[in-house]
């Protein structure tokens, strides 16, 4: 089947040309994010080339990365969730604007509503109630009849079926694990991820959120702690893609490396 021309740039970090639009989501796009370390090779330049418009899914700064924003054109339009503007422009970024929860926004040919998410909304994660705050979520496209699902960063939530309510979904970009050795409440991990694929049925599923951040040092570590955090680069598409399969789900999965790109160009 047809699937917008898609680009896994590592992370949460998509490039999707739909709707006569470039869409960045969450750009993680240099070497570091506080203590985090790129372990996927280095975005190439061409990666976000042409972009204009980026959809922040909520304010971590893995998601939500100040630096990665600022080396965009500053005509680019980011999107942030609703309440985070003010923050970032008082940050620099010029051109921003705001999409709530079960809001839809259109930009010339392309459709996008907000979804909820399971997930901390708070700058500095949940044990912060100082500071930035809004609604973690996810975004729905809808742009040359194909809907694409990006979950942001997510645990389950019973507002997975109003999302495949919504239509049929042609391409679901859902989280499969992090950037540490454990997850924490909010997150997916592949069995997780693909209870999302049985609930959302979509045509083709795109393990993101993995591969490519990592703790400074962690990876060296002599022993299981290092040993561990090497696998975790690597298996969670994967057993991703093994749970889909053995639940006898007609969801395709797509596991693609950081960098690696699909679809027809738009």
């Amino acid at each position: 089947m047809d699937l917008p021309e898609t680009t896994f740039l590592g992370h949460s970090t998509l490039r999707l040309r739909i709707g006569g639009r470039t869409v960045l989501t969450d750009p993680v796009l240099g070497p570091s994010v506080g203590p985090l370390r790129r372990t996927a090779p280095a975005v190439d330049p061409e990666g976000p080339a042409g972009a204009d418009l980026v959809l922040i899914s909520h304010l971590h700064a893995d998601h939500l990365h100040l630096a990665s924003l600022r080396r965009l054109p500053r005509a680019v339009e980011v999107v942030v969730p609703a309440g985070a503007g003010d923050w970032l422009r008082r940050r620099g970024v010029a051109r921003v604007s705001e999409l709530a929860v079960g809001q839809t926004r259109v930009f010339d040919g392309l459709r996008v509503t907000g979804t909820p998410a399971d997930h901390s909304g708070h700058r500095w994660g949940p044990r912060f109630t100082h500071g930035p705050q809004a609604d973690a979520m996810g975004h729905l496209l809808k742009g040359d009849g194909l809907r694409v699902y990006v979950a942001g960063d997510t645990g389950l939530f019973p507002g997975l079926d109003d999302v495949a309510a919504q239509g049929p979904i042609d391409l679901a970009a859902l989280p499969v694990w992090g950037w540490g050795p454990n997850l924490g409440p909010g997150h997916l991990d592949p069995a997780g991820a693909a209870e999302a694929v049985r609930r959302l049925a979509p045509a083709v599923a795109l393990p993101v959120h993995w591969g490519t951040l990592a703790v400074a040092g962690l990876c060296s570590v002599p022993g299981r702690t290092g040993s561990r955090m090497r696998e975790l680069l690597v298996r969670p598409p994967h057993d991703f893609a093994d749970a889909v399969a053995a639940a006898g789900l007609p969801t395709r999965t797509l596991v693609l490396p950081p960098g690696a790109a699909v679809g027809t160009p738009a």
